[in-house]
């Protein structure tokens, strides 16, 4: 059966929830799973993909990529992530091998390890922070003069 105005393929290969996922998300990509307000959850999270928290979080956290704490959700964990966003409350250390990104009115009680910081004004932290290159990737800084063994 054919579609009037013959873009059938077209039509059916948009995402239906396209909108709401974009409301959701604060980077680009799509947000893979959603722990909603109101929701809580206890354990370890291992994912792919962009995961936002919105509701209560206690345990581990597992992830090589995006994970975004919204605003209003408590999270008591111990985070291992590619990217971190974190507008809530988050008491645990956090280590991202990309970047860490501490969004008003966020609230950190718990030790940062990241190459790279961003934090809003407003933003509480309570704790120490590391940086130091964790991407395998990356370059690794030259070694201070007089180091090198002969």
């Amino acid at each position: 059966m054919a579609l009037l105005g013959g873009k059938k393929d077209e039509a059916s290969s948009k995402p239906l929830f396209r909108r709401e996922e974009e409301s959701v998300s604060q980077r680009s990509g799509e947000v893979h799973t959603l722990l909603g307000k109101g929701s809580e959850f206890e354990g370890k999270l291992t994912f792919e993909g962009q995961v936002r928290i919105d509701g209560k979080f206690q345990g581990q956290i597992i992830t090589k990529d995006v994970l975004v704490i919204g605003d209003g959700a408590k999270v008591q964990a111990e985070i291992q992530a590619g990217t971190v966003i974190i507008n809530g409350q988050v008491e645990g250390n956090v280590k991202a091998t990309q970047i860490i990104e501490l969004k008003t009115p966020g609230r950190v009680k718990g030790n940062l390890e990241t190459p790279s910081l961003s934090m809003d004004r407003g933003v509480i932290f309570e704790g120490s922070l590391k940086m130091e290159n964790l991407g395998t990737t990356g370059a690794r800084p030259p070694p201070p003069p007089g180091s090198e063994k002969k």
